[in-house]
């Protein structure tokens, strides 16, 4: 990549990271705090997996994200691990959504899966070598259909796609970040970018092409 590797971390509309306490959802660490302090803290709890931290790297075929909004940023911390698409995928259940709007009130019921047991054999340890195995969304796809069949499970329909198109580089530890830019397509996303002094983009795919085009 140009310029350095470059994470994104995307929040709800209220620009806040959140995590489970019990089976109630919890306002973890606000966007404000995460650059005044220069920190992203792990915040997600699931699937059997201690606290993380899940962020996206961006690349020519990962521009897209979890969620429509976030913070995009440098890190001289390397990832402990990174999965080719949302981890998500590799949980023993038919039961998988797409979109998180309609799981964010109920994290408790779909973060409570088990993952597939040989889910490890799409652990990366950077994202060069996960490129060179799965160096498309359309590769992984293919992959992690035949394991999810190897397990019993169905094949995913078409409209599951959106879930590769995003990596998971995973943290476990507190990040110090370089606060890049804020991106989201709501007004008050603008707002928020200007009372932080950072950039502002509709999308991370905008950033992204910003970049490969200097």
């Amino acid at each position: 990549m140009k310029r350095g590797t470059y994470y994104v971390k995307s929040f709800e509309e209220d620009f806040c990271t959140k995590t489970l306490v019990g089976k109630e959802k919890v306002d973890f660490q606000s966007v404000f705090d995460i650059v005044k302090t220069k920190k992203i803290k792990p915040n997600t709890k699931s699937f059997g997996r201690k606290r993380r931290l899940s962020c996206t790297i961006l690349g020519e075929h990962y521009t897209k994200t979890y969620r429509p909004q976030g913070i995009i940023f440098q890190t001289q911390t390397q990832p402990d691990y990174i999965f080719p698409f949302d981890l998500v995928l590799l949980s023993a259940t038919d039961r998988i959504i797409v979109h998180y709007y309609r799981i964010k009130n109920n994290l408790h019921v779909y973060y409570n899966h088990t993952l597939l047991p040989g889910f490890e054999k799409f652990i990366f340890k950077d994202f060069s070598s996960m490129i060179r195995k799965y160096p498309s969304p359309e590769k992984a796809w293919v992959a992690v259909n035949l394991f999810r069949k190897s397990k019993g499970f169905g094949a995913l329909p078409q409209q599951k796609f959106r879930l590769v198109e995003y990596n998971e580089a995973i943290f476990h530890k507190p990040v110090l970040i370089k606060p890049i830019a804020i991106f989201g397509y709501r007004a008050e996303t603008s707002k928020i970018a200007e009372k932080l002094n950072l950039p502002h983009y509709v999308s991370a795919k905008h950033f992204y092409k910003h970049l490969e085009s200097k």
